[in-house]
């Protein structure tokens, strides 16, 4: 087995009285696309800012490549190669495609006292960029609005900008929703091209999808995970039918 890039044991969050997330244990690979289900109230969201640190911790270890992380903010975190994308769409609509992701790209590498250099002009940031862009398959629309991109042109944005960080992880929180047959197809086509080069964290709704993109799959019930392993391995747990997939023979 290869060795996790990022790797949660028992990670657990308190808000009050309430365990949002309770002894959580997940490992995320390269290469691997790692999907996160169940239902709403099930801790996904609480993990995922966890792991990006939105949250931190009420107890538990959070390793990236060997490093103990779970104390850090998530700037830091962001420029260690950890990036995230948002359920709901986090752009900057009056800016071109291009600016959104050179945005992206000049955060990992802040120069707050480089005040006379035009940061427009830094060739590092603009590289990032367009690789960020290419890889998300919105080469073609550099120069267009963000804002006047279709529901799913601005969720393959966004994925840019993260891509133009340089992430070696990848939390992707529910890229899929809101889209139609058409951008969901391409969004799935995306989530494969990137699979192979990064380590995917993806909650997502859309059971299909899943199935058709994961090679490990956890469930969560009540802040707990209540099974993780292979997609056939979940499709078959009576457990799993029970608290989130319905009848056994509901998606095949």
């Amino acid at each position: 087995m290869a060795e996790p890039v990022l790797d949660a044991r028992g990670l657990t969050r308190r808000f009050g009285g309430l365990t949002a997330c309770d002894s959580v244990a997940l490992a995320l690979e390269r290469g691997q696309l790692h999907a996160l289900l169940g239902p709403n109230g099930a801790g996904k969201s609480t993990l995922i800012n966890l792991l990006s640190g939105d949250l931190k911790p009420t107890s538990g270890s959070i390793r990236f490549k060997g490093t103990e992380i779970a104390a850090m903010p998530p700037d830091r975190r962001s420029r260690l190669g950890i990036g995230r994308s948002y359920q709901k769409t986090n752009i900057f609509p009056a800016f071109t495609v291009f600016e959104n992701a050179r945005l992206a790209a000049q955060s990992r590498d802040p120069r707050p006292f480089a005040l006379a250099t035009d940061a427009s002009r830094d060739p590092v940031s603009r590289d990032r960029a367009l690789r960020g862009l290419e890889l998300a398959g919105l080469h073609e629309h550099v120069e267009r609005q963000a804002g006047a991109l279709s529901h799913g042109e601005q969720r393959q944005l966004e994925i840019a900008m993260v891509l133009a960080t340089e992430p070696e992880v990848l939390l992707l929180d529910e890229p899929l929703a809101g889209m139609g047959p058409e951008e969901s197809t391409r969004m799935v086509g995306l989530l494969k091209r990137l699979a192979s080069g990064h380590a995917i964290l993806l909650v997502e709704h859309d059971m299909d999808a899943v199935f058709a993109l994961a090679d490990v799959i956890t469930v969560m019930v009540n802040g707990q995970v209540l099974e993780s392993g292979p997609p056939a391995q979940i499709r078959a747990s009576a457990n799993v039918q029970r608290a989130y997939l319905g009848h056994e023979d509901e998606h095949g």
